[in-house]
């Protein structure tokens, strides 16, 4: 007994969170392959009825638009996770009395529901890559607007589930919230067709400008069309905002109330 307590506490104790935080979401597929269905499902059945009715030159930019739509749908996975995981099971408080931390359980639950997402994105990546040529540059342009996107609607998803106090809620909340979210960012339509009203309320939101710069790097703008601030300037701004709002939305997150 003596040595096989001697050898449990020789067992390493860092580097091992992210991991297994990344385990759970892939469990999460493999025991049911039926849970890669449902974040390619709601993405599509935009791509669907756009395909049918939108001009056929804008169907590249609705795949794009369906990958950052699944990315800021990762914050609702996020949301349900965190609260389910403090209201009804109470896994979070195994968590608050270890060294990890809100940030690093934070960075653990957008890991696992990332892992959850990857056969979207995949599937979704095939398709662009079928429909129109898509240069080396776009798709590192495309892999940063993602994970910008990705850590701060994560961050806020946290930050709101800590304001739920039933399971009830946990639906209608991240639903109407991200699903908002999505439909008031160009990322469907290109934002020269809203009207200027729609157009000023996109430009403060964070996925205006993962939009914009994904479809400029792909090439989708028609000749004589600008948008945006430029492209150096747009990546700066949504560098920003995924900064400023992942810091607003830790800071707000209540870490230990049950």
């Amino acid at each position: 007994m003596a040595t096989s307590s001697a050898g449990a506490l020789q067992l390493p104790r860092h580097g091992r969170v992210f991991p297994a935080f990344a385990l759970i979401g892939w469990r999460w597929i493999s025991r049911n392959p039926a849970a890669t269905v449902a974040p390619i499902l709601l993405p599509f059945i935009f791509l669907y009825f756009l395909k049918l009715i939108s001009p056929p030159g804008l169907f590249p930019l609705e795949i794009i638009g369906a990958m950052l739509f699944t990315t800021q749908n990762i914050g609702n996975w996020v949301l349900g996770d965190s609260a389910y995981w403090r209201l009804e099971s109470s896994l979070q408080d195994l968590f608050i009395v270890s060294p990890l931390g809100k940030v690093g359980y934070l960075f653990g639950i957008a890991v696992s529901n990332m892992i959850a997402a990857l056969p979207a994105y995949v599937v979704l990546g095939l398709l662009l890559a079928s429909v129109v040529h898509v240069p080396w540059f776009a798709w590192v342009a495309l892999a940063g607007s993602i994970g910008l996107l990705w850590i701060l609607f994560s961050a806020i998803g946290i930050a709101i589930s800590s304001r739920l106090r039933s399971q009830r809620e946990i639906w209608p909340v991240g639903n109407l919230l991200f699903t908002s979210l999505g439909m008031l960012s160009p990322l469907y339509l290109p934002i020269w067709l809203l009207p200027h009203v729609w157009q000023s309320i996109a430009y403060f939101l964070p996925g205006t400008y993962a939009a914009v710069i994904v479809q400029s790097s792909v090439g989708l703008l028609p000749a004589g069309v600008s948008v945006g601030f430029g492209s150096l300037l747009d990546a700066g701004l949504l560098a920003l905002a995924a900064l400023v709002g992942t810091a607003l939305a830790v800071s707000l997150y209540r870490w230990g109330d049950r």
